[in-house]
């Protein structure tokens, strides 16, 4: 998984880690677990941060370089 990516997004949005933690109701400390890989974050949070940066799943993990998220059913 591409943990870089998840930092990357965050700031490109000038979000902090404390802004993302209330989001995925977490602490910020976890979030900094998850963005320097010591903890894997769940797909559960995947999910809720892939469509709260309208983007995919695949994009947030680093398996396509393609911001857009797939088009909805």
């Amino acid at each position: 998984m591409n943990i870089e990516r998840l930092k990357e997004i965050r700031e490109d949005k000038d979000l902090k880690q404390s802004d993302i933690a209330k989001i995925l109701k977490t602490s910020q400390k976890q979030i900094s677990f998850y963005e320097t890989g010591v903890r894997v974050i769940p797909i559960e949070k995947l999910d809720i941060l892939a469509n709260y940066y309208n983007t995919s799943i695949d994009y947030l993990v680093g398996r396509t370089n393609e911001r857009k998220p797939y088009p909805k059913k």
